[in-house]
């Protein structure tokens, strides 16, 4: 895969991740927090985008691996948020996970096939 193709890739990925833990936070906060019905609205809306934005990545990556690398970007990603919005800083076995699990979703998109 050509470096322009996985660096847009990467960056879909990146965006995806934000979008599910985003509209998933905001559905917690509507439902855990009693926020407005509109919150959950939005958060769900949120979620929806999420959903699309797979169809974006390049055409030779089957459902089933960006899937599983989105798992690899979903715990990084979930974890800074936790550190940025709920201040539950990282430990070294959460990075340790974290950077399991990146490697793991590189490997699966991203390795040669023949």
């Amino acid at each position: 895969m050509a470096p322009t193709l996985i660096l847009r890739s990467i960056m879909l990925f990146v965006l995806a991740g934000l979008l599910e833990i985003g509209g998933g936070y905001m559905v917690w906060l509507w439902l855990r927090d009693s926020r407005a019905a509109w919150f959950g609205m939005v958060g769900g809306l949120v979620l929806f985008l999420y959903g699309v934005l797979p169809t974006l990545q390049p055409s030779e990556l089957s459902f089933g691996r960006v899937y599983a690398a989105y798992g690899g970007m979903f715990i990084v990603l979930s974890l800074l948020w936790a550190w940025w919005f709920d201040g539950h800083r990282p430990d070294r076995f959460d990075i340790l996970g974290a950077a399991i699990a990146l490697v793991g979703a590189a490997i699966i998109v991203y390795a040669p096939r023949g």
